[in-house]
């Protein structure tokens, strides 16, 4: 594996743990009336990579379940990035030419 895809791998997976994180944070929070993380920021950690950490806090923690733009975003983000992963590194457009 060169430099790139370890940093790459690195990074998503410091990113799905701060998600993961920040939204058992977010619950906590909620559940003693205290301040709040925005939404903005919840789904901004989704779209910088932190979409598997996302989903899965959502089911840990029961957090953001009923949310349409969670219950649905979420896995939405998680789709595209799966798909832009794949993309990039299935070379399915080499032997066409």
């Amino acid at each position: 594996m060169n430099t790139l895809h370890s940093c790459h791998s690195y990074y998503l997976l410091a990113i799905n743990a701060v998600t993961f994180i920040v939204y058992g944070i977010d619950k906590y929070e909620a559940k003693k009336a205290m301040w709040r993380i925005s939404e903005a920021t919840l789904l901004m950690l989704a779209v910088l990579g932190g979409s598997i950490g996302a989903w899965i806090a959502m089911r840990v923690w029961r957090h953001k379940t009923m949310h349409k733009k969670f219950k649905y975003g979420i896995p939405v983000i998680l789709l595209i990035q799966i798909a832009l992963i794949a993309y990039m590194h299935i070379p399915m457009w080499s032997h066409i030419s």
